[in-house]
């Protein structure tokens, strides 16, 4: 990277300043502690590395510093000047041209993370209750967690990712309770859900149950005929397992459309049949870390952190959420994993010390659990916020991608700070405007490979009818991709400085991004990106009478192209070559 480049320089300038007893009572300095930053004003330079906090070891003002170490830094072609405490330096031209070489060779690759120490992840997110349609917040858990795995595998790590199916507790039963009130329904009965508002939270009363309903009657039609149509004649348990199959199945033909892919669906019934549950809390029991209290068994939290002790078992016998969650969590590191990373809702915040305190009792190191917290989603139509809930009509999140698109859902889902609350604007969503980001950032690579094929395609001139040939062919454009060098390519730098910054800063994007769990910042990035792109087309012909200053720009365009559609793999956002 750039960046790295230049701190090189410097930090190298640094020790050469110390050891030369050029800064003041510095005896040594320790290489890392000086960060990289944007001048706020581009034409100071394209990097900037404040040297302040050296004066307090040199015991000089800060410009005086930054001017001692400039004397020691081999400058080569490249432009360094001082302001204050900040060095500031510009690339030169072979330095660029080398950052576009590095994409032609690297191509798909390039921006991967390199020499990186790899853990091996579970990345668990979404981890739906199976009683329903997936709402719209489940949507963003949906784009962000699978765009979270693209980008650490791609910056190195083994990532697995994995869908906690949340089917036993009660909810199972009111599923069932729920779906047979339907078939009575579509049987003929006169039966309709309570309509008292606490009698009516034990069901789900949601349209989304009328088709399974008619799937039930017909799976089971000779059943019911000999029974007369009595559904009692069926066990609830047979309502269960239809309602929640039919919506796992549900769930899952939608993440399949949304490009998002899950390694294992891990049920938490089978968490308890397997024995694991009872297990840890037998481990608990044995540390001393259990008791009992008012007729409940409790766990020590307050031990390890938390603000109180917890209720592991009820006083009528059933577990807590926390009970099985103590189980899972364990049963992810005993399967192998270096480290746990959870997606789960803002509201769960107070629930992150109880579950690494439970981790901690167990003997397990509590910090290989990251929980990202996020906020929900506010939908909005024409101006107004639609209400979600699966216990009213609703606006599914189905029903958003039948609206607006797979890639507008994944676009706008990841493109805010995991901590801020998102507002989707369907009808800006469904626009080919730029306004729209994604139709914005998907028109940059779609105008880039209109470039490209406008450059290797023979042209008729409507007037004369004549075909005017092709300034190259398709294997000669080819060969210039392979073979750009940087006599070519610095043709092109004077014109393109800030567009070619901003593709060599992907690798630069990736490296933070993976380090802190971010995916808005490559929605950020890309919207850059292409802004830098259309700027750089309205200001500058690509295809001009001069061959080889043509071929220069069609290089620069062509790994505009790549870096974009790196990105937005990331992403998983098509990257159109028409539109």
């Amino acid at each position: 990277m750039l960046r790295d480049y230049f701190l090189n320089k410097v930090e190298k300038a640094i020790e050469d300043a110390v050891n030369a007893g050029k800064l003041g009572e510095m005896t040594e300095y320790q290489r890392g502690s000086l960060p990289v930053e944007k001048p706020k004003n581009p034409e100071f330079g394209d990097f900037a590395i404040n040297v302040s906090s050296l004066a307090r070891v040199a015991k000089i003002a800060p410009a005086a510093i930054a001017a001692s170490v400039v004397d020691f830094i081999d400058k080569e072609e490249n432009d360094y000047n001082v302001i204050g405490g900040f060095i500031n330096f510009k690339a030169g031209e072979n330095l660029l041209a080398d950052s576009l070489i590095e994409i032609l060779r690297k191509k798909e690759n390039y921006g991967r993370g390199e020499n990186v120490k790899s853990e091996k992840i579970i990345l668990e997110y979404i981890s739906a209750n199976p009683t329903g349609p997936f709402h719209i917040g489940h949507g963003r858990w949906a784009a962000m967690g699978s765009v979270l795995a693209n980008l650490l595998k791609f910056y190195g790590h083994e990532v697995y990712q994995e869908f906690y199916i949340n089917d036993a507790g009660s909810q199972i039963q009111k599923l069932g309770n729920s779906l047979k009130i339907r078939v009575r329904q579509e049987l003929g009965e006169d039966v309709d859900f309570p309509t008292d508002e606490e009698e009516r939270k034990n069901y789900y009363p949601g349209d989304y149950l009328v088709p399974v309903a008619k799937a039930f009657i017909e799976e089971y039609s000779e059943t019911l005929r000999s029974a007369q149509n009595d559904v009692d004649k069926l066990d609830l348990q047979v309502y269960c397992d239809f309602a929640k199959e039919y919506e796992e199945k549900v769930q899952r033909d939608l993440l399949d459309r949304l490009h998002v892919k899950f390694d294992n669906f891990y049920s938490e019934l089978s968490l308890h049949n397997s024995g694991k549950v009872s297990y840890y809390v037998e481990k608990l029991k044995e540390s001393g870390k259990i008791y009992e209290k008012d007729g409940a068994t409790w766990f020590k939290s307050s031990d390890y952190g938390d603000d109180q002790d917890r209720v592991i078992k009820k006083v009528d016998g059933s577990n807590t959420y926390l009970t099985a969650d103590i189980a899972y969590h364990a049963d992810k590191l005993e399967r192998g994993f270096d480290r746990m990373i959870d997606i789960w809702g803002a509201d769960h915040h107070g629930y992150i010390p109880r579950v690494k305190a439970s981790l901690e009792a167990l003997g397990y190191n509590p910090e290989r659990l990251e929980v990202l917290l996020g906020q929900l989603v506010n939908l909005v139509i024409n101006g107004n916020e639609v209400r979600m809930g699966k216990r009213k009509n609703m606006v599914t999140l189905e029903d958003l991608v039948d609206e607006v698109g797979v890639d507008a859902t994944r676009f706008w889902m990841s493109m805010r700070n995991i901590d801020t609350t998102l507002d989707f604007d369907i009808e800006l969503a469904k626009t080919n405007s730029d306004e729209n980001p994604v139709f914005y950032v998907q028109y940059a690579h779609a105008r880039a490979c209109s470039i490209i094929r406008n450059a290797v395609n023979d042209k008729v001139d409507t007037e004369t009818g004549k075909t005017i040939p092709a300034i190259l062919s398709v294997g000669e454009f080819d060969k210039l991709i392979e073979s750009a060098d940087l006599k070519t390519l610095v043709l092109t730098i004077k014109d393109a400085r800030k567009l070619i910054l901003k593709l060599e800063d992907f690798k630069n994007l990736i490296v933070t991004s993976a380090r802190d769990r971010q995916v808005y910042t490559i929605c950020r990035y890309v919207q850059d990106l292409a802004a830098e792109f259309h700027s750089f087309y309205n200001s500058t012909r690509v295809i001009t009478d001069d061959i080889e200053l043509t071929k220069s720009r069609l290089v620069l365009v062509w790994t505009f192209k790549t870096v974009l559609a790196n990105a937005l793999r990331l992403l998983a956002v098509s990257a159109p070559e028409k539109m």
